[in-house]
């Protein structure tokens, strides 16, 4: 009988696939170069706090400040080993500087101290502007023999900063992977095919990363690596099975076979890890979804990349492939196995009892929710002086409080009350200004005493006050006498200015100029304290950014503000966002604990059809995210909450394929010898796969954690890599002897799942099968069986390279 036509249905789609391999080349190729030009598309978000809830106070607030308000750029300018004269004198200098709207120093050991002067400068543009670029630049160069150290965000673009330092990260992992990727591979060819893959897949996850709109700078720099991590394992089985069919067909037909046979394998893989990284996007905290849309994004284009290019890929190269076979370089580990059935009733129990110190250990987590103050294993020189100066001077926690504008009354009882409490170092606000001789900007003055302030005719100064009283539609005070009517002088010398552009108003040469100066510095001082909308006060606090102390403070600032304000009134700064995201952290904590345990429980208890299997992989590997994090504990290390979040998250999506694997191959092997023999042979299959995807992973993570200066990007490699070494660690030692003890578990929960039954078909020849097979067959067999044979057998069977000849009756 001629071979059969009606193949499955993968069997059509990866026939399609193969055959049309150049098509699907073209494509690619339109792709990849859409891609690099759409890659600088891509926008990205630099602030965590953009993320937080909109009901948050942070939220609010930080939206209402940056919507009225200019920011301008700011620099803590320490200099080191001089005495107090000299300080005094490049105080003087530093202030003559181009660009440097003001200079704060004085004696006081806020800004003097151990030989050491702290400069706080303000600059008279943004961070961007080249007016305070160049400031800054003369600043450096003015203080180019002394010991500086300067803190500024004037010129410091963390994204350009990230892109570089996961470039040389990439490289480096590349390297890394190759050297992997040789040692677990079948011919040296095979390491191009892959590499070629992946690189296609992570090409168009980043340049489709725009159709996301704006995504975070946590996603931006870590995908590419953590995409390479996650999806390699698709690959390198796509690959093996082409190799295990090539022995027998030829390119085009073991590519059929080997796609046909891993699109519903690695599908079913793929599951674990996309539900882990799914729990990521009901996190309260909404770079959670970030991440959870991007990575997700990342493992469907890595499936279709293998699904679709890399068959292609392998028939291409198959001559190539075939010339550059070696032998296995990974030695068995036997004794893994051994040590597994000897230590079978010890390790569990022992494992137990560290599952019990892990989980209290983990809970007394130390976790941070600002990272200004994390240290990392490479630190830039902006971080270093933050660092020196901090250790100097103390701390410097600035809070914004962004008030209705309007009732400079209200602004300065609120300032009076601010500033004698001790937690307070200082304050700003128009309120508290000092205009000259003793009058604050915000005093209101009758015209005798605007006459006598600026030594203008009192008669000039009347004829102001009307026309001001005009236009404010205030002509009760010009009817009944303008000797008691008051105005702010904040407000006078703005209409004062507006009437001199209006050329209503004319000054000589030296009057017009001091005038000038006067009205540039109100411009800046309204541009950032004031508008019509909104006044802002600015507290600097003598207490730390997190802490119940802190937070505590910031209740009390309200009580104050809420003596003079019912509403829409907003306290900010990285307190109250430390405040609002722990908060935030809680449910978030509890929602992907639950949430990614129960979606892989879910997977797998349909994959290995068994409800025991799954609680003894969870446990694993929960155990793992435990002892991951107990080690900032024992090492009193601060920990940035969201490396905690998005880590225990990827681990239990990813790294539970470890335990799967390994417990695949041992639920397959048991079917045909004992369960202690079974466990060995199972390590020695899984060791491979295993120790490819796990050292990918662990050796990607290390190196973000160790080349990275960004505390949140360093923390997540960190920890994902030390999560990933004791995963390795647990399912290599400790799943094993508890899947041969818990075995009795296993099968007393296992179920079937019923599916229709497949209608009886006949056929006589020579003839193809492929797939499940049940009923009588008459003939000689040559094909790989993988079940149950009820009956009599004769005929030579081939299991881990050993022949069997004979016949016997076999269950």
């Amino acid at each position: 009988m001629n071979e059969k036509k009606n193949g499955s249905f993968f069997e059509k789609l990866a026939t399609l696939i193969v055959d049309k391999r150049t098509l699907f080349f073209l494509l690619y190729l339109f792709a990849l170069v859409f891609c690099v030009f759409s890659m600088n598309w891509v926008q990205v978000e630099n602030d965590v706090t953009t993320y937080l809830p909109e009901t948050t106070e942070t939220r609010q607030g930080l939206s209402a400040m940056n919507e009225n308000f200019s920011t301008f750029g700011t620099a803590q300018v320490m200099v080191s080993n001089i005495t107090a004269d000299t300080a005094q004198q490049l105080a003087d200098q530093l202030a003559e500087v181009d660009g440097v709207d003001m200079l704060t120093f004085d004696t006081t050991a806020d800004h003097y101290t151990d030989a050491a002067a702290l400069y706080d400068v303000s600059f008279a543009g943004g961070n961007f502007d080249p007016v305070s670029l160049d400031a800054l630049a003369r600043i450096e160069e003015l203080l180019a023999g002394y010991d500086t150290s300067i803190y500024t965000m004037v010129g410091y673009d963390e994204n350009a900063m990230l892109q570089q330092e996961m470039g040389s990260i990439l490289v480096v992992a590349v390297i890394l992977i190759v050297v992997v990727l040789t040692l677990t591979s079948r011919a040296y060819m095979e390491v191009p095919v892959l590499l070629l893959t992946f690189g296609a897949a992570a090409l168009l996850n980043m340049g489709t990363n725009f159709l996301l709109g704006k995504i975070s700078f946590i996603s931006d720099s870590v995908a590419v690596v953590l995409q390479l991590a996650l999806a390699i394992d698709y690959a390198i089985i796509l690959c093996h099975r082409f190799s295990d069919e090539h022995e027998t067909k030829d390119a085009r037909q073991s590519a059929i076979a080997a796609l046909s046979k891993a699109i519903p394998e690695i599908s079913a893989s793929s599951l674990t890890t996309v539900s882990g990284l799914a729990a990521l996007g009901f996190m309260e905290f909404g770079i959670g979804l970030d991440m959870a849309l991007v990575l997700i994004k990342a493992i469907l284009l890595s499936l279709l990349s293998v699904f679709t290019l890399m068959p292609g890929l392998l028939v291409l190269f198959c001559p190539l492939i075939d010339r550059t076979r070696h032998p296995k370089l990974l030695p068995d580990i036997t004794l893994v196995g051994k040590f597994a059935v000897a230590t079978r009733r010890v390790v569990p129990v022992l494992f137990v009892a560290l599952l019990g110190g892990a989980y209290w250990l983990s809970s007394q987590c130390p976790f941070a929710y600002s990272y200004n103050d994390l240290q990392t294993a490479k630190m830039t020189e902006r971080q270093t002086a933050y660092f020196k100066i901090k250790e100097t001077f103390g701390t410097s926690n600035m809070v914004a409080v962004v008030l209705p504008s309007g009732d400079y009354k209200a602004e300065a009882l609120i300032l009076q009350q601010l500033n004698q409490r001790p937690e307070v170092k200082s304050t700003m606000g128009l309120a508290g200004m000092e205009a000259m001789d003793g009058y604050t900007l915000t005093e209101a003055l009758t015209p005798r005493q605007l006459s006598e302030l600026v030594g203008m005719d009192y008669e000039v100064v009347q004829l102001l006050y009307a026309t001001y009283a005009a236009e404010q539609d205030q002509y009760g005070h010009i009817l009944n006498g303008l000797q008691e009517y008051t105005i702010p002088l904040f407000d006078m010398f703005l209409f004062l200015k507006d009437q001199m552009e209006a050329h209503n108003l004319h000054l000589s040469g030296d009057d017009q100029a001091a005038v000038d100066e006067l009205f540039r510095q109100l411009e800046l001082a309204q541009a950032q304290l004031q508008n019509e909308r909104y006044s802002r006060l600015v507290v600097y606090l003598t207490l730390p950014e997190e802490g119940e102390e802190t937070y505590a403070f910031l209740n009390e600032m309200r009580g104050i503000i809420g003596q003079y304000y019912d509403s829409d009134y907003y306290v900010i700064g990285n307190s109250s966002s430390s405040r609002d995201l722990s908060a935030s952290f809680v449910k978030d904590n509890l929602v992907i604990s639950l949430l990614s345990a129960f979606f892989v429980i879910l997977v797998l208890m349909f994959t290995f059809q068994s409800a025991g299997l799954p609680v003894l992989l969870i446990l694993v590997i929960q155990g793992s995210i435990w002892i991951n994090f107990s080690f900032p504990t024992l090492l009193h290390t601060p920990l940035y909450f969201l490396g905690y979040l998005i880590v225990q998250a990827i681990q239990m999506g990813a790294n539970i394929d470890y335990a799967i694997v390994i417990s695949s191959h041992y639920q397959e092997m048991k079917a045909h010898m004992p369960h202690k023999q079974a466990i060995v042979h199972a390590l020695n299959a899984a060791f491979p796969t295993v120790f490819t995807s796990g050292s990918i992973m662990a050796a990607a993570s290390i190196l973000i954690g160790n080349m990275s200066a960004q505390p949140v990007i360093a923390i997540l490699g960190t920890c994902l890599g030390r999560g990933t070494l004791i995963s390795i660690i647990l399912v290599l030692f400790v799943l094993p002897a508890t899947l041969v003890l818990g075995d009795s578990i296993i099968e007393r929960t296992s179920f079937t799942l019923k599916v229709p039954e497949s209608k009886a078909r006949a056929a006589t020849g020579t003839m193809r099968v492929q797939g499940h097979v049940r009923g009588y067959i008459s003939g000689v067999v040559d094909a790989d069986i993988n079940g149950v044979i009820h009956g009599q057998l004769n005929a030579s069977i081939a299991t881990e390279g050993q022949i069997t000849e004979g016949g016997a009756d076999h269950e």
